[in-house]
């Protein structure tokens, strides 16, 4: 399983359009797609869509390229007029899960470690 990010840093004053924006619906059937969970973060400046399941940044890419879902594109028009600058891809590094821990850290980052403990 794995997680991409798309961060985007939003205009000046644009973070109530934001929120209208994400308190929509998504314009795509996220289990359709075969994504397993999808966030949507949203700090003053900018805004960071996490997605995750597996061979996420292909889904990821059909999904951004897909000229023929009139949803998704009505959608990047609406959050293009308030990103400044282009989105960028952020992958994860390392990531903990309560299930299995050491697993995930080993397939992300190469190590085993699991923390300390008392």
């Amino acid at each position: 399983m794995e997680r991409v990010a798309i961060v985007a840093h939003l205009k000046q004053g644009s973070g109530p359009r934001a929120a209208q924006l994400i308190a929509g619906a998504a314009p795509f059937d996220l289990a359709e797609l075969g994504l397993v969970s999808h966030s949507v973060y949203l700090s003053a400046d900018e805004v960071v869509f996490v997605f995750e399941g597996h061979e996420v940044e292909g889904i990821v890419e059909k999904l951004i390229d897909d000229p023929f879902k009139h949803e998704i594109q009505s959608a990047r028009g609406q959050w293009r007029a308030i990103v400044d600058g282009s989105p960028r891809v952020a992958r994860e590094r390392i990531g903990w899960h309560a299930d299995g821990a050491r697993h995930a850290a080993k397939a992300i980052t190469g190590s085993t470690s699991s923390g300390r403990s008392r």
